[in-house]
């Protein structure tokens, strides 16, 4: 499944794979966002003190990042892409574990170059908001490319880890949670979407009260200048890569606040196969349907969506690509010297470059057409700019 193969190795406990004893040392970097404004980051500690963990004993603990357009950069030092607890976790278990992707370890994912300042004043006006949601197994660190892209186009973008379902998440005391080991598949994925939903809905309410001024603790009076002003919550859409997608239609349904969403090859079915409710029953707000080339198991889910969805819906396949191209593997696997065989295996055929541009010109596009009401005509039909977007009739 989509969302499968996570959770099959998290099942089974693989959580290491053999590979070369240490990575060739190097800067990475991620690619640089294609909008006219600088970026700004910062992170978020958020407890829901009206909800206890459904995963461990205590509150709900949440740690969110927030990418927005900012005014300036000088003086600010550039945004981590993982703290260095997360980081050692994430090389050592996540990336060959329950990501499944074949890397040497050793790499310095602390150190991946960003193109965020973290703490710099936000833009001026108001923003519409982007949340973003990661993959079953993926933190949320692994979609800071698409965040900050879309944050130099000018929405402010919150991606949220979902503490003991997220792979690794490290708290400001330096302590790192980790994943849960899965027992019932189909009961933990039906448990992981129900979660994601509420914790969405709890971000947006910690949103609100930080526009209205209505949070006075010393987290959040330390906001960076400008941001929480700078949230327009009349526009909120929402996007997730594989589980991540299926949670955006999740929650758009559960909470008429988001208006637009988007799905990054993700499934619209449970882990036995049963239709989720967006599949079954539609959506009734615009949603967009981005998916891998070849063999998918999207393919029952999407079809009954298209079906039962009378609001606009479209369907898009990227040519060449896999799963893990609509992640930041597509900018940061092809940096590690890997062999093509192993590079196709992963991300695809496909250039990595052109890969990141097109997928980051129809998922904008989308958002500004429809949170924005600036319409490119992108989505109307296959471009000569993008020949690797596929329109699914």
């Amino acid at each position: 499944m989509a969302f499968g193969s996570a959770l099959a190795l998290a099942v089974g406990t693989v959580l290491a794979a053999a590979v070369p004893a240490s990575a060739p040392q190097q800067g990475l970097s991620l690619p640089e966002p294609t909008g006219r404004y600088q970026v700004g980051e910062t992170g978020l500690h958020l407890v829901d003190e009206s909800r206890g963990d459904p995963w461990q004993p205590g509150q709900r603990e949440l740690m969110v990042s927030v990418h927005y357009p900012a005014l300036r950069s000088a003086g600010f030092p550039a945004a981590p892409y993982m703290l260095p607890g997360a980081a050692a976790h994430f090389d050592e278990t996540t990336v060959n574990g329950l990501l499944g992707l074949d890397l040497p370890t050793g790499t310095d994912w602390a150190s991946v170059r960003t193109h965020a300042s973290q703490g710099a004043p936000a833009m001026p006006g108001r923003h519409p908001v982007v949340v973003y949601s990661p993959g079953l197994g993926e933190p949320r660190t692994w979609g800071t490319a698409e965040a900050e892209d879309l944050a130099s186009r000018g929405y402010v973008v919150v991606s949220i880890d979902h503490t003991h379902e997220s792979p690794e998440v490290q708290f400001p005391d330096g302590s790192v949670r980790t994943m849960v080991t899965p027992d019932d598949p189909d009961a933990f994925i039906r448990k992981a979407l129900e979660v994601r939903v509420a914790d969405t809905s709890f971000v947006l309410d910690e949103l609100s009260a930080l526009a209205g001024g209505q949070n006075p603790d010393a987290e959040h009076r330390r906001l960076p200048t400008g941001l929480a002003g700078a949230l327009d919550l009349t526009r909120i859409g929402m996007v997730g890569h594989s589980l991540g997608g299926s949670a955006a239609a999740l929650a758009m349904r559960a909470d008429t606040r988001i208006s637009a969403g988007a799905d990054l090859d993700g499934n619209l079915t449970y882990y036995d196969g049963t239709l989720m409710a967006p599949a079954e029953q539609g959506l009734m707000a615009p949603f967009l349907l981005l998916g891998k080339d070849g063999d998918t198991d999207t393919g029952p889910g999407w079809s009954a969506f298209l079906a039962h969805t009378h609001d606009w819906a479209r369907q898009l396949k990227l040519l060449g690509s896999q799963h893990a191209s609509f992640t930041d593997a597509e900018a940061l696997l092809p940096q590690l010297g890997q062999p093509d065989s192993v590079l196709r295996n992963d991300i695809g055929p496909l250039d990595p470059a052109t890969a990141v541009r097109t997928q980051r010109a129809y998922v904008a596009s989308f958002f500004d057409r429809f949170l924005r009401h600036r319409d490119n005509h992108l989505l109307d039909g296959p471009s000569p700019r993008y020949p690797d977007m596929a329109f699914v009739a």
